[in-house]
């Protein structure tokens, strides 16, 4: 079973694989881990030439057992619902960005790693929902 203290690790974690994935991609990143209130954070904002993207990230261990059985399976009608309400916060809450961008996209990357923390793979859905 995974500990609280090694949940929050393995998900930094991800986030790390995530971002770096998405720069080698040429996004830019805006913010990771934005809290908005006390409602709860978006794991990654970033942008492209056209998007302002909010990024869910999910990442198991090949082989456990904890959750659904893919990362991407995480993130059901309930997740998505909050991660909209948590982006409509953070940008109600956040200065104007310049130039605007013309769309606002949610992604999701769902990230599997071996025991010592290896990438195994890595699947990035664009406009996920």
């Amino acid at each position: 079973m995974t500990t609280g203290n090694a949940r929050i690790r393995l998900g930094a974690h991800g986030e790390d694989i995530a971002c770096a994935h998405l720069e080698r991609a040429g996004y830019t990143l805006i913010e990771r881990n934005g809290r908005c209130g006390r409602t709860g954070e978006i794991d990654v904002v970033a942008r492209d030439r056209r998007c302002l993207i909010f990024c869910e990230v999910k990442t198991r261990i090949a082989g456990g057992s904890a959750g659904p059985a893919g990362p991407l399976d995480a993130i059901g009608p309930i997740k998505r619902n909050r991660i909209r309400k948590l982006a409509a916060e953070w940008l109600r809450t956040r200065p104007k960005l310049s130039p605007s961008p013309a769309w606002i996209r949610f992604d999701a990357i769902g990230i599997v790693v071996d025991r010592q923390g290896a990438l195994i793979s890595l699947d990035h859905v664009e406009d996920a929902f």
